[in-house]
């Protein structure tokens, strides 16, 4: 596709842009899904990153305490009390419908792009 188009007359750039970002463009977006489902489901680098802190703010530059942290830091102590075990597995359950709630929205949009 890419000769047929150069030898229809199009430049480069044309090119580039009417076949080869068309034709990926079903990549580009599953790639960008599943780095955003990943970002929610990744632990460390989350609890690292955006603060650590059990304060709840308005302003989404301040501080917070996402789901995979609450997980990560609390998992050790669940064991003696059998409400806060359930409460724990009930946001790791949120977590995954969270990340599935994500990925099958991205995958709806790949399979409506690839009929393009």
């Amino acid at each position: 596709m890419k000769e047929a188009s150069l030898s229809l007359g199009a430049t480069h750039w044309e090119m580039v842009k009417h076949v080869i970002i068309r034709k990926g463009f079903p990549g580009i977006l599953s790639a960008f899904g599943l780095g955003i489902a990943k970002a929610f489901g990744e632990t460390i680098a989350v609890l690292m990153v955006v603060g650590n802190t059990l304060d709840i703010s308005v302003s989404p530059f301040s501080p917070g305490y996402p789901l995979p942290a609450l997980i990560a830091n609390n998992y050790g102590e669940m064991m003696s009390i059998p409400d806060y075990d359930s409460a724990l597995m009930f946001a790791a359950l949120l977590l995954f419908v969270i990340i599935l709630v994500i990925n099958l929205f991205f995958r709806y949009f790949i399979h409506k792009t690839e009929k393009i």
